[in-house]
């Protein structure tokens, strides 16, 4: 039997990605409601996506904690202003590291909630891996940046190295705590050494032609 995500875990996953939402609105300079827009786009997005596919109800239209963690997040971002969070090229940084946060718990709680809902195992992975990653790429795009899993540095494999982890461990029956964290832990691990040591998979060279 497969247990639950841990439900403090789950809301610190959406907590952190409405963060990286309102750091994003902050380096637009954007009003309070696009605050609040963007950190429920980057806190709900990928779950939603997940529950769209898997043909189940979306969670949050029943349970609106999600959503009202995600704009309660947002404008506290915003009441504190640029006095503590920083502005413009400044808050970069600490949006890296919300979203990092972020896509390690969702990849986990996606894959788990896929599982859940009698998906493969490759399934749970991949829609692990999209619950980490949608919400961060509508919240870019919405925001007109480039979305991070653009980037050259090490993103996407980061989340579905979590997912990953969790689906195997899970599958060699350990406890389901230490499956979870140790798919949160993996997939962070890499994602923040990806930050830190700019690391990047090989990117195909554009002057590359046919002789």
């Amino acid at each position: 039997m497969i247990a639950h995500f841990p439900q403090w875990l789950d809301w610190l996953g959406v907590a952190v990605f409405a963060l990286s939402g309102a750091l994003c609105a902050a380096r637009k300079g954007m009003d309070p409601l696009g605050f609040a827009f963007l950190g429920a786009v980057a806190g709900v997005g990928g779950g939603t996506l997940r529950d769209l596919l898997l043909d189940r109800p979306v969670v949050w239209i029943a349970d609106p904690t999600a959503p009202a963690i995600c704009v309660v997040v947002a404008l506290l971002a915003y009441a504190l202003g640029a006095r503590l969070l920083g502005s413009g090229a400044a808050l970069m940084r600490p949006l890296v590291w919300a979203d990092a946060v972020g896509l390690a718990i969702f990849a986990v709680s996606g894959a788990q909630t896929a599982l859940l809902a009698g998906a493969h195992p490759v399934a749970a992975v991949v829609l692990g891996t999209l619950s980490a990653t949608f919400g961060g790429m509508a919240r870019d795009v919405l925001a007109g940046e480039t979305p991070l899993v653009l980037h050259r540095e090490i993103y996407v494999t980061a989340a579905a190295l979590g997912a990953t982890v969790y689906v195997a461990l899970f599958h060699l029956g350990l406890p389901p705590t230490v499956d979870a964290l140790a798919g949160v832990a993996a997939g962070f691990v890499l994602r923040a050494l990806a930050i830190a040591r700019d690391w990047s998979l090989p990117a195909f060279p554009v002057g590359a032609r046919e002789d």
